[in-house]
């Protein structure tokens, strides 16, 4: 699993505190001719790797906030974690990254602040703090030739902090490995979020929307579909174990999300854009 940037303001100091964190506890994630030419896979087998996982960072545009007309430019951490063996238990992943198979691993998510201060169309709205996200993804990735594979994944996360409840997505990923330094991937993609958080970023309550001196109706946002869209993906290794990680993504805002005044005065289309930097660490642990 790779990070991404998602629709959330997240700002680059609380990124690189993000990345910190994820660096020291090992756990919310992005993917020609190298200097030489390593098969990874193979050196991991033959050290006995029993974890295998890839950390960085890069800098991504995104909206402000999710259904926001405003962009922003943040940090944003990358992990992935590729493979993990546990003797007695079994494995998760592969040595061999091209490998399909099924996969599972963390997924997590950081939404900052929120505060009308900030951002003038929100007049009236309550200022709203963060929120974490931490759950699982989980997805089987299949053969269609011998470049070309597609991937069907989805991801379930529990938030807490400002808002609370359950979030997710799915998708189809169709990947293709060119060669040993390239892996592409483009594919649809969908969001959906419980009550009680699309309650938290999409509704308005009525003192909100005497306070927005009527710009703001009255709503009250329930559980279901939040967005629909696409996104792609790049990833090229420069040197054995090192990557430039490019992602683009769009997704339009469904359901109760499209419909919520907070996003009629900003946007139902949102966008995204990264690009990163990445090593990947395999570690004999047992």
């Amino acid at each position: 699993m790779t990070f991404l940037p998602e629709p959330a303001a997240v700002t680059t100091r609380t990124a690189l505190l993000v990345a910190a964190l994820l660096g020291s506890t090992a756990v919310p994630a992005l993917a020609a001719d190298a200097v030489a030419t390593v098969d990874t896979s193979e050196v991991a087998i033959v050290n006995n790797a029993d974890l295998i996982i890839e950390l960085g960072g890069g800098v991504s545009t995104q909206p402000a906030y999710e259904g926001a007309s405003d962009y922003i430019v943040s940090g944003y951490p990358i992990f992935a974690l590729q493979y993990l063996n546990i003797p007695g238990l079994g494995a998760i992943g592969s040595p061999n990254e091209s490998y399909g198979g099924f996969k599972i691993s963390p997924s997590f998510r950081f939404i900052d602040k929120r505060n009308a201060a900030d951002y003038p169309e929100l007049f009236g709205t309550r200022a709203l703090d963060e929120t974490y996200q931490l759950g699982l993804r989980a997805g089987y990735e299949f053969p269609v030739y011998e470049t070309f594979s597609a991937e069907i994944y989805g991801e379930a996360r529990y938030a807490f902090g400002e808002a609370e409840g359950f979030v997710g997505g799915a998708g189809v990923d169709f990947i293709s490995r060119p060669n040993e330094q390239w892996t592409l991937k483009l594919g649809p993609r969908t969001t959906f979020a419980s009550a009680e958080y699309m309650s938290t970023y999409f509704s308005v309550t009525p003192i909100e929307s005497l306070a927005s001196f009527g710009r703001l109706s009255p709503y009250d946002a329930g559980s279901g579909f939040k967005s629909v869209g696409a996104a792609a993906s790049a990833r090229y290794e420069f040197r054995p174990d090192w990557f430039l990680n490019a992602n683009a993504a769009y997704e339009r805002m469904i359901g109760d999300a499209e419909d919520s005044p907070i996003v009629k005065i900003g946007k139902e289309d949102q966008f995204f854009a990264g690009i990163g930097l990445s090593k990947r660490f395999s570690l004999d642990l047992f």
